[in-house]
């Protein structure tokens, strides 16, 4: 598996895929192909079903320039990857270049024919299973597995990651009126955190500031805001909306809280490595899914728990999400993204309370099994339902 730096990202949404993907590509191929005078890019599948409401040809356009380029959608044509881009370099009206890179999810991408990342794979291990033996076996807890692989630096980076999304909150708590696009959908994050209160039942209030932290990250992502992939821009307020609650808490150590995240991303990377985080590839229990099931382990993690609790916490955030579609209405990262984030961090706080609860209690299914059960369903589900706006609520709404 690649660093954590390469599922823990920090950028502007709407989309990791749709968005940050893109972009990369783009500058990618710039680097490699400075001296083109003109750049075709075909998109195609779900970055041209849904590219206008995931602003991928605004993103691709605003990089290339101030070189010419032209943007051309193909839904139709048949390509390995469903979120496919072609670029075709030119100068002097002669083709000089071309370059086929796949938007993998996370904002990671995929350049056909090209292996040197193949050496930038740290992790060995890459099943949860292998990893929870051997850290039983050397005496160590996850963070320090993670510590231990990642380089000097990766302290402050998740300093970083950390920061970034307690301010993606922030603002998002703070800012009113209408999201870009046209569905006109209003922000809700600033009015769900001043709701008054009614029966000052504590634990009440914590599970709605959850479901507005939740908003409020996924209120800036769909405004274009700097979030964190945790995995992917679309799930981006899952993890924090987590993490801010247990700063709330006002139990744990920062340090604590940091170490947690290392385990919130070990498991969004393996689920990367066997699995995907692509809802064009495997519906939204790809991305949401993903991000209920890091938020689960966080927890577990922040609480001191064994490693099979960890894994079962992960394991029924995920399974509980198998066959989640992905219907962005008009291709907007909104309806039902915003909300559907909302509703996962809670899930997530459910998973790791039943986790403890049942307390290894005969389990049959473990989260490495879950996994990849979660990437054949994705790749059983309907075309339709996997980031296409073709299906759904994207094809009921009017």
């Amino acid at each position: 598996m690649y660093s954590l730096r390469e599922l823990f990202k920090i950028g502007n949404g709407p989309s990791s895929s749709h968005t940050m993907g893109p972009k990369e590509a783009a500058l990618e191929f710039l680097r490699r192909n400075p001296d083109c005078d003109f750049i075709e890019v075909y998109l195609y599948g779900s970055l041209a079903l849904t590219g206008k409401g995931h602003l991928t040809d605004y993103i691709i356009e605003r990089t290339i320039l101030p070189t010419r380029c032209q943007i051309i959608m193909d839904p139709i044509k048949d390509v390995p990857h469903p979120n496919t881009l072609d670029f075709i370099g030119y100068k002097n009206h002669e083709k000089i270049a071309e370059m086929r890179v796949y938007s993998i999810g996370g904002g990671a991408i995929k350049i056909e024919g090209d292996v040197e990342r193949i050496k930038d794979e740290i992790y060995q291990l890459n099943k949860f299973s292998d990893i929870s033996s051997y850290c039983k076996k050397n005496n160590i807890n996850i963070p320090s597995y993670v510590d231990s692989i990642e380089n000097e630096d990766f302290n402050n980076y998740m300093e970083q990651i950390y920061n970034v999304m307690m301010e993606s909150i922030e603002r998002g708590l703070n800012t009113p009126g209408i999201l870009p696009g046209r569905l006109m959908v209003k922000r809700k994050a600033n009015y769900l955190y001043n709701q008054p209160e009614i029966d000052n039942d504590n634990s009440e209030k914590l599970r709605r500031n959850i479901i507005s932290y939740a908003y409020a990250v996924s209120e800036e992502n769909a405004s274009g805001g700097l979030i964190v992939t945790a995995p992917t821009c679309g799930a981006a307020g899952v993890l924090p909306a987590i993490v801010k609650y247990s700063v709330d808490l006002n139990k744990y150590t920062h340090k604590e809280i940091i170490d947690a995240l290392k385990v919130a991303g070990l498991i969004g990377n393996l689920v990367k490595k066997n699995g995907s985080i692509s809802g064009a590839e495997a519906g939204c229990q790809a991305e949401v899914g993903t991000a209920c099931s890091m938020a689960a382990a966080y927890l577990c993690q922040l609480e001191g728990a064994s490693f099979e609790r960890i894994s079962s916490a992960a394991e029924i955030a995920l399974e509980h999400h198998l066959g989640l579609t992905c219907d962005p209405i008009e291709g907007y990262v909104q309806i039902p993204c915003i909300e559907r984030n909302a509703v996962a961090a809670l899930r997530a706080l459910d998973a790791a309370k039943l986790s403890g609860y049942l307390n290894n209690a005969d389990s049959k299914i473990s989260f490495d099994l879950v996994v990849e059960t979660m990437l054949d369903t994705g790749r059983d589900l309907n075309y339709e339902y996997r980031e296409t706006s073709k299906g759904g609520l994207a094809k009921k709404y009017k």
